[in-house]
């Protein structure tokens, strides 16, 4: 396998970056309205059916006891603060995942026919907020096996890539490493390209530096090179200005990108676009819920948050624009709480997997942390049954 340091990038020249909102009012997170929708609740059917969009449940969820979660979304129960989670191609029967532990470095491959086995074990150090914080499968994963992560180490941060049961081989290294936002996300885009969002490192600055790998999206190849069509041929550089990343996600068809931050005055999320400053956000949130994974459900974006412990769902027009104020699911008011929700990874147009990181600064319950499916939910006056 090519192991290719930050180096070989040759990246080069500045941008200028304003990390000013002005364009943009600010928003804070709405309070649950009669409006918002049923809360996911997977049906009586089984484990092992993908389920469909829920109805309204009023049934009280009866506590877990020990390592025994009763709450049918949950498929994997007492792993240590799933901070990644990478969904396995879907035969439409099933959900298989792969969920990453921030401090251990231990990767394990869960499903919803209760299977729960270590998959593999890196090598992190998970101070300043690091550790393990993305996965992504290879483009080519029903062939090479292959899986991609975001790891802290005790010189870097870096991208590696391993397959079951098999050490890890460096990908992409030398990002830099400070003493907070070293967290990182991964996601593998339709057209087989690897977009890595790493944070600035504790230095806000090095975001507009586009000679820093820090604060960035990067969109390399399967070796850890520039891929084809950067906005600088020898550059790995794709976007600038990111702070603490939490997560990326894409429309089913990759026609759209987005990215969640968090910044010391505001949490947003992002288009992405190749070559743009990310200074205009499309939402954000001036209480700070902690934003951290996303889900592109076509009408609504979906995004997971750490501090509020509930998921955010903005509408969208057909052109990618939000059209109001987010409503709040998963907050234990209308439906389940599964308390402190990291990362979310698409199964299928309807259905996300989702991480808990309650060890990790939450209210952790016996069961925790978990492994949880997500059902997408219409948003309110998005016409879509």
């Amino acid at each position: 396998m090519t192991v290719v340091a930050c180096a070989a990038l040759g990246l080069a020249g500045c941008a200028e970056f304003d990390d000013s909102t002005a364009a943009t009012d600010w928003h804070a997170a709405p309070e649950l309205t009669a409006e918002a929708g049923p809360q996911p609740q997977l049906p009586e059917a089984g484990p092992n059916v993908i389920p469909d969009p829920p109805s309204t449940s009023t049934t009280p969820m009866r506590p877990p006891e020990g390592c025994t979660d009763f709450d049918k979304a949950v498929i994997a129960t007492c792993l240590d603060t799933v901070s990644a989670v990478a969904a396995l191609p879907s035969d439409g029967s099933s959900v298989t995942a792969l969920a990453g532990e921030r401090r251990s470095g231990r990767v394990f491959l869960v499903n919803t026919d209760g299977e729960e086995r270590e998959f593999a074990t890196l090598d992190v150090q998970a101070t300043g907020d690091g550790g393990l914080t993305g996965l992504a499968l290879s483009p080519t994963y029903a062939e090479d096996g292959l899986v991609f992560a975001y790891v802290t180490t005790s010189t870097d941060n870096r991208v590696v890539r391993f397959a079951e049961g098999q050490s890890a081989k460096p990908v992409l290294t030398g990002i830099p490493k400070g003493p907070k936002n070293n967290g990182g996300a991964l996601l593998a885009t339709a057209d087989g390209s690897l977009l890595v969002a790493t944070g600035d490192a504790g230095n806000p600055r090095a975001a507009a530096d586009r000679t820093s790998l820090a604060g960035k999206i990067l969109r390399i190849d399967a070796s850890g090179r520039p891929a084809e069509d950067n906005p600088e041929a020898d550059s790995a550089v794709y976007a600038s200005g990111l702070h603490s990343p939490g997560g990326m996600c894409q429309a089913m068809d990759g026609s759209r990108l987005w990215v969640t931050d968090r910044t010391e005055r505001h949490d947003a999320v992002y288009r992405i676009e190749a070559g743009e400053e990310l200074t205009s956000p499309v939402w954000t949130w001036k209480d700070k819920p902690g934003v951290s994974g996303c889900s592109d459900w076509t009408d609504t974006l979906a995004v997971s948050t750490e501090e509020a412990g509930n998921i955010q769902n903005l509408p969208l027009t057909a052109e990618g624009s939000v059209s109001g104020d987010p409503q709040t699911t998963l907050d234990g008011r209308n439906g389940p709480s599964y308390g402190r929700i990291g990362s979310l990874d698409q199964v299928t147009q309807d259905v996300a997997v989702a991480g808990t990181v309650n060890k990790d600064g939450g209210d952790p319950v016996s069961s925790d942390d978990r492994v949880v499916l997500i059902v997408r939910q219409p948003a309110s006056g998005s016409g879509r049954d």
